[in-house]
């Protein structure tokens, strides 16, 4: 039953599975899970726990005796929603309901879940809802108004009743096709929008890491922008781009991208894609991660398997950025400085305090730094705002004045001269 605020009442299960060939850390995945659980409003997390199993069930998931041990817990303490960080099948889900008399949601429905809560644009409501209906294809769904109610949620872990949300099949693929065609005209404007952008070519530096690894707080920090930035899992869903100029004068897009997460839905990757178009077009990947996460090489893993499987290719730089360091006890702070400046990529920040900010801008600087090449060039004096583009954005070797106009000598980039011919 919900409590007298109105909230949900959930508990937090990780089942640490002996034979689960990637298994991970099950406290680092518990307070992950639980983290995951905070971020979705209208819950209160009342408990959380590590089961320990030799072997899932295929029923029931945990074995008879404990199955009853925790039934007994959730009616105690007046649990409506148990989270199972993990992936349940249709009959475990089934099952398990009906012996505790919960609502039971896995891992992927909870971030589903998160994602409806946070998507904001256009595109980023269709793919949520293309995802929650390629996830709930596969399984029944039963009711669960109460934060459908709450917050007007997409209903795609509950609704109204079984038999009226998603009856058949041929209705969800329906939907399917129909949310596909609506989100491929979306995908259409914003290849248009990176075709004008390719116009005037500015380079894309796109910010990729783990969800909280602190990417809004740095894009905040370098562009001025008042992007959402919270210490909450999955704080950005939509992609925020906004121009920014170096120190050395270059003028860059950067990207800030949605977080990664171990085990991410493989309903959520294939939707998600069109929104991790931006990494895929970038010159510059900026790997954020939160270096004072006592998981945080496995997160690096992570997200680096994910930038792969997306078809990231080993041609893209990538500058590693160990983030939080102000999280950090001193003298793990100065071994972590010293392991840095053994590695050509990694610099160390702290996008809330501001420390190597400077460091970072001047790394991005270099690592975009194109060849130059001479070209002399011939303006009428009818051209007087090209020569004066030329000046402010080429570097001018020599001038003369003619009859007709100016002959220029000039040394600059392919992406100048891209941009002087849009003139």
């Amino acid at each position: 039953m919900a409590d007298d605020a109105g909230l949900t009442r959930a508990w937090v299960l990780h089942p640490d599975i002996k034979t689960d060939q990637g298994r991970r850390n099950p406290a680092a995945s518990l307070e992950e899970a639980r983290a995951l659980a905070l971020a979705l409003p209208g819950l209160e997390v009342v408990g959380a726990a590590v089961v320990p199993l030799p072997r899932a069930r295929p029923g029931e998931l945990f074995g008879k005796g404990k199955l009853a041990e925790l039934g007994a817990q959730f009616h105690d303490r007046e649990i409506d929603l148990v989270l199972i960080d993990g992936a349940i099948t249709p009959v475990q889900q089934r099952n398990l309901e009906r012996d505790w008399g919960v609502k039971i949601l896995d891992r992927t429905g909870l971030i589903l879940e998160i994602f409806a809560d946070r998507a904001r644009t256009r595109e980023g409501v269709l793919q949520v809802e293309l995802a929650a209906l390629s996830y709930q294809r596969t399984r029944l769904v039963r009711a669960w108004t109460h934060l459908e109610r709450q917050r007007g949620g997409l209903g795609f872990v509950g609704g109204p009743g079984e038999t009226q949300i998603e009856a058949d099949r041929r209705a969800i693929d329906e939907a399917i096709t129909r949310l596909r065609r609506q989100l491929a005209k979306v995908v259409k404007t914003r290849q248009l929008h990176r075709a004008s952008r390719a116009k005037v070519p500015y380079p894309i530096v796109a910010l990729v890491g783990y969800t909280n690894a602190g990417k809004s707080t740095l894009f905040n920090r370098l562009t001025g922008a008042e992007v959402m930035a919270r210490d909450m899992l999955f704080a950005t869903l939509d992609p925020t781009m906004r121009a920014v100029t170096l120190p050395s004068g270059t003028e860059i897009i950067l990207s800030d991208t949605v977080g990664f997460i171990s085990d991410l839905p493989t309903e959520l990757v294939a939707a998600f894609r069109a929104t991790l178009e931006e990494v895929l077009a970038a010159d510059l990947i900026v790997h954020v991660r939160d270096i004072s996460h006592p998981g945080t090489e496995e997160q690096a893993r992570d997200v680096t398997g994910i930038l792969a499987g997306l078809g990231v290719g080993q041609d893209t730089p990538v500058i590693e950025l160990w983030n939080k360091i102000d999280l950090v006890a001193p003298d793990e702070r100065d071994t972590l400085a010293a392991r840095a400046k053994r590695r050509e990529d990694v610099y160390i920040v702290s996008a809330i305090g501001g420390e190597g900010m400077g460091a970072l801008l001047e790394a991005i600087s270099q690592r975009l730094e194109a060849p130059t090449q001479g070209a002399e060039l011939k303006l009428s004096f009818a051209e007087g705002r090209k020569r004066a583009w030329l000046f402010d954005h080429a570097t001018v070797i020599k001038e003369v004045e003619t009859e007709e106009g100016w002959t220029i000598f000039v040394e600059w980039t392919a992406r100048k001269r891209a941009e002087f011919e849009q003139l």
